[in-house]
């Protein structure tokens, strides 16, 4: 499928240069939306994995430093696992190589409420001893500097449960008659599950992932399934593999009774070839229809992903999902869990496949770069695939929330880094959606869409298989786009809050003078915010036009040449800019014997007509050809007309006001 990159048009574009202005006129088309119901804020990954009661009952992250003296290349998780319980048994292998001057104790993590049967390194058994969670293995002989070694851990039990950030959960889907068992191990939780090392810096050069089920079962994981094999005691084993690197926490299984339902995708950078996307659903009467059409739509997010982010990086094994019993999905690398199919949920993960998996977060600190990038894919998918009016739905309702509180950013500092404080690392409003819209802010900032998705290219060329930073990011944007954003991200990213702003305009002589009055909502951190704004003209020949103008100050005074009469002014409705608009008065309402307004104006649905000073009368709304449409008794200082049964024009309103009319001009969307 082909798909427009450009989201607007600029076939009107001008630069006019003059005194404090940077001024772009655009013909970009105001996108109308009705005002739907947006679906359950925190419905994505970290979205709807807190639990707080879990939590709480954890302590702050205290790794010891041993962890850090080699480096893994290699796991194999051979495992006995129902789809009934917890409980699981077998043995993990770990190929490392030592990365200090030698290694005389062999540090991993695993919980205590895990059995460990035994150890051995390199083949021999090793005793070892076990403190908060992790374990230690007393070498006799230290292991030099570059040597490779390998460490296989048996073991066995019953871990801890509960709550979406559980390791390792099981449930009973009354729904569909179906007993699932899944793991779900980021941020801190992999060691609830298999012995590990939870350091993101780290990830291991591949994976084999086998599970031994009961044969009624299927057992999903990460890359490909490279045989089935019939045990006695109608028993079965799933052997997974994969070449790709990986962080520990995309390690993952799920094992119910499953139907095998596979698509493929065809994305254009694989010249002809095809895409396996492999999913493990109930295999229970009508689940795979009541699905269907969820999962049907991977295949478009895969295609315009590749297209706009650059090939999908596991090309060479699969993508896939496996439904299991947790309220949101996990990105676990090529074969994503979640509860459902939804169509935000599964364009939010698959995102994650480049941003997360591909280049991942190289601290918790900098978790946007998985969660607001992977959110940011959810509203691409919403702009290209699904049309509109979602992207305004979706613009609209983001920005509330987000503006809902005044403070908070982006930027998770250390010492919030903990593991009691899981709901500051994923919070929805800061990491996942203000993440999203500072993207497409940046997307605004650059003016040329082929630019900014060459950054998002640029990003994953660079950092493939491996870590990224906020700073890292950074770099790649100010080099591909030779423009320096810096300060940009000290006020959007490290900082907190978001500008508000007081318009105040008047046009004489064939010029508009705006002057716009910046203020924060959280002055005392982030006193002011450079940026440019976005000015819809809403002309009295019912044409209009947007303008760009640089906000270097708090006050700033712009005089742009209109030729045009201006009915009125919006600042940003499209929503490119988070902010607040507290007013934007004209200087002849101000001026006005009897202070009187219409608001808003283009009015959607409702128009509030406010005096100032005495009651109204009557208001009259009448077509562009003076003939009356309706009439209104008021006796009111503020009136509420609906107009949502008015075509799209431009309608005259007059107000009575003791003994005076006025009219005014609005436009109906």
């Amino acid at each position: 499928m082909n798909f427009n990159i450009l989201a607007y048009s600029q076939n009107d574009s001008t630069l006019i240069k003059a005194q404090n202005l940077i001024l772009f006129l655009l013909s970009i088309n105001f996108l109308s939306a009705q005002d739907y119901f947006f679906p359950d804020i925190d419905r994505y990954c970290g979205r709807s994995k807190f639990t707080k009661e879990i939590l709480l009952s954890g302590m702050d992250i205290d790794q010891s430093s041993l962890l850090h003296n080699y480096d893994v290349k290699f796991y194999f998780l051979d495992l006995k696992v129902e789809n009934n319980t917890v409980e699981l048994s077998g043995k993990v292998t770990i190929n490392a190589q030592v990365t200090e001057s030698e290694l005389d104790t062999f540090a991993f993590e695993l919980v205590d409420e895990l059995i460990v049967d035994s150890i051995l390194i390199n083949g021999w058994q090793k005793s070892f001893q076990r403190s908060n969670d992790e374990v230690f293995v007393m070498l006799e002989n230290s292991i030099a500097q570059e040597e490779n070694f390998t460490c296989q851990v048996y073991y066995h039990g019953t871990p801890p449960t509960g709550g979406f950030f559980s390791g390792i959960s099981t449930e009973y889907d009354s729904a569909w008659n179906k007993h699932v068992t899944w793991t779900l191990s980021e941020p801190f939780n992999a060691r609830q599950w298999w012995p590990t090392k939870q350091v993101l810096t780290d990830k291991a050069d591949s994976v084999w992932i086998f599970i031994t089920t009961s044969a009624e079962n299927k057992a999903g994981s990460i890359g490909l399934l490279t045989n089935v094999v019939s045990l006695p005691n109608n028993k079965a084993r799933f052997e997974w593999k994969s070449r790709y690197p990986i962080a520990y926490y995309l390690i993952s299984f799920a094992v119910a009774e499953y139907q095998e339902y596979n698509i493929y995708a065809k994305p254009a950078d694989l010249y002809g070839d095809s895409l396996l996307i492999q999913n493990y659903i109930y295999d229970s009467p009508g689940c795979l229809s009541y699905y269907k059409q969820g999962i049907d739509n991977t295949v478009g997010f895969l295609e315009l992903f590749s297209e706009l982010f650059s090939q999908y990086p596991f090309h060479e094994e699969k993508y896939g999902h496996c439904l299991a019993g947790l309220s949101g999905g996990m990105e676990h690398q090529t074969m994503t869990t979640l509860g459902r199919f939804d169509f935000s949920l599964v364009a939010h993960e698959l995102g994650h496949m480049w941003f997360g998996d591909n280049v991942t977060c190289s601290n918790w600190s900098d978790i946007w770069i998985n969660e607001g990038f992977a959110t940011y894919a959810d509203y691409l998918a919403t702009e290209k695939i699904a049309g509109d009016p979602w992207p305004g739905i979706w613009r609209k309702n983001v920005h509330n929330f987000i503006l809902s509180k005044p403070g908070g950013s982006i930027y998770v500092p250390e010492e919030e880094v903990t593991y009691d404080n899981v709901e500051r690392i994923f919070d929805s409003r800061l990491t996942y959606w203000k993440g999203a819209v500072i993207l497409h802010m940046i997307r605004f900032e650059l003016q040329n869409d082929v630019l900014f998705f060459d950054v998002l290219k640029n990003f994953q060329d660079k950092f493939s298989d491996s870590l990224a930073s906020t700073p890292d990011f950074i770099g790649v944007l100010n080099e591909t786009s030779v423009k320096d954003f810096n300060e940009f991200f000290n006020q959007w990213y490290y900082c907190e809050g978001y500008p508000i702003y007081s318009i105040n305009y008047k046009q004489a002589d064939g010029f508009l003078e705006l002057e716009s009055v910046q203020t924060t909502s959280m002055p005392e951190i982030t006193p002011f915010y450079s940026m440019n704004m976005p000015y819809k003209l809403f002309f009295n020949d019912g044409t209009d036009s947007t303008i760009i103008l640089f906000q270097e100050s708090n006050t700033m005074t712009y005089s742009v040449p209109i030729e045009k009469i201006i009915d009125s002014i919006q600042v940003d409705p499209d929503k490119w800019v988070l902010k607040k608009v507290e007013s934007i008065i004209g200087i002849a309402e101000n001026e006005s014997k009897y202070q009187f307004s219409i608001s808003p104006n283009p009015v959607k649905d409702k128009l509030v007509v406010q005096s100032f000073s005495e009651m109204i009368s009557k208001i009259t709304i009448s077509d562009i050809c003076g003939n009356k449409i309706e009439e209104y008794t008021s006796m009111q200082p503020i009136s509420t007309i609906n107009v949502s049964g008015l075509s799209s024009g431009v309608f005259f309103i007059t107000i009575e006001i003791g003994e005076a009319n006025f009219t005014q001009k609005f436009i109906k969307l």
